[in-house]
C-alpha cells in the first residue's frame, strides 16, 4: 500500500502592484520610491524602500543627508555606485563603498549623516544605493543604537544553475547567509538575472513577501513587473519566483515576518502611539538622542 504524499504548498501569487512616485530627500537628492505611499503605507514589518538613481554626478553635485534623527526603527543602506560617509552621535564613522551596506539599528534613538565622501564630491561619477526603512517591535524600540558595516567583500554571492546571482544581504537564500544580525526575521536579496533566466525563491508560510525592480523588467510569479515596480506577494504558498524574459534585471527580494503592532510615524520616528512620536521629538530637542561631534 503506497502512503499518499503530502502535498507541497503552492507558489505564491501577486497580490498586488505599486508604481513609484519621485520625490527628494536629503540635500535634494532624487529618490523613487515604491512606499510608503497613501495607496501602501508599509509592508510589515518593511517602512520604505527608497532607490537612489543610478545617475551620473559631475563635480560638486554629489548630494547627502546632513545630520538628522531615527527612533524605534532600523535603516539599511545599500550601496551600488559611488560612497557614502555615515556618522552618528553616538561616535560611529565609516565610509561605504560600492558594494557595501551600513545596517543602523536606531533604536532608542540616534542622530546621524550621510554625506558624500570629499573625494566623491569633487572627482563625481555615478551614484546609485538603496535606501530601506525596518521596524522595530515595541519591546525593542528602547534597544540601544547600534551600527553594522559591511563591503562588498563581506556579502556572499549564491548563483544559481541558470547563471542567476543572488547577493544576500541578511537571511538565508540559496544556501548562503548574510553577514548582518538582525532584530526581526527577515530575507534582503539583491537579485541579477541575465535575459531567459529565472531564480526561485522560499519564504515562509505567515510571512510577508515582495519584489522590487531595480532595473529592466522581471516576471514575478508569472506576472510582468517594469522598471521601478514593487510587486507584493500574497500568502498562497512558501515559494515564488523571478523571472528575467527579454532582457536583464536586477531585483530587490523582501520578506520578513509581520510584527503586527500599530505603527505611528511622523518624519524620522516610528513608534506605536502618538504619544511616543511626540515625546521622541521632545527628546531630540532636548539632546539626548546625542549631537553631532563639531
Amino acid at each position: 500500500m503506497t502512503t499518499p504524499s503530502t502535498p507541497r504548498p503552492a507558489g505564491r501569487t501577486v497580490a498586488r502592484t505599486a508604481r513609484p512616485f519621485h520625490t527628494y530627500e536629503g540635500a535634494g537628492f532624487p529618490v523613487r520610491r515604491p512606499f510608503p505611499t497613501e495607496e501602501l503605507p508599509f509592508v510589515d514589518p518593511f517602512l520604505m524602500v527608497d532607490q537612489v538613481g543610478p545617475v551620473e554626478l559631475a563635480p560638486g553635485e554629489a548630494k547627502g543627508a546632513p545630520p538628522h534623527p531615527h527612533r524605534g526603527f532600523e535603516t539599511i543602506q545599500y550601496v551600488l555606485d559611488g560612497d557614502i560617509a555615515n556618522a552618528d552621535s553616538r561616535g560611529h564613522s565609516a565610509v561605504v563603498r560600492a558594494g557595501g551596506v551600513q545596517w543602523l539599528t536606531a533604536g532608542s534613538g540616534i542622530v546621524h549623516e550621510a554625506l558624500p565622501t570629499p573625494e566623491f564630491l569633487a572627482s563625481g561619477g555615478r551614484q546609485h544605493m538603496l535606501q530601506i526603512w525596518l521596524n522595530l517591535p515595541a519591546h525593542l524600540k528602547g534597544t540601544p543604537p547600534r551600527s553594522q558595516n559591511a563591503e562588498a567583500g563581506d556579502l556572499p554571492v549564491a548563483v544559481t544553475p541558470e547563471g542567476a546571482g543572488i547577493t544576500v544581504l541578511a537571511g538565508t537564500s540559496h544556501g548562503v547567509t548574510g553577514p548582518f544580525e538582525t532584530r526581526t526575521p527577515v530575507l534582503v536579496a539583491h537579485g541579477r538575472l541575465a535575459a531567459g533566466t529565472s531564480a526561485e525563491f522560499t519564504a515562509p508560510v505567515g510571512h510577508n513577501a515582495m519584489v522590487y525592480v531595480m532595473r529592466g523588467e522581471a516576471t514575478v510569479a508569472g506576472e510582468a513587473l517594469p522598471d521601478g515596480h514593487l510587486a507584493v506577494l500574497a500568502q498562497d504558498g512558501d515559494r515564488f519566483t523571478v523571472e528575467a524574459r527579454a532582457e536583464a534585471a536586477e531585483v530587490l527580494v523582501l520578506t520578513g515576518e509581520p510584527i503586527g503592532e500599530p505603527v505611528a510615524r511622523s518624519g524620522p520616528f516610528v513608534m506605536n502611539t502618538v504619544a511616543e512620536l511626540r515625546e521622541a521629538e521632545r527628546d531630540f530637542r532636548r539632546g539626548t538622542m546625542g549631537r553631532m561631534p563639531v
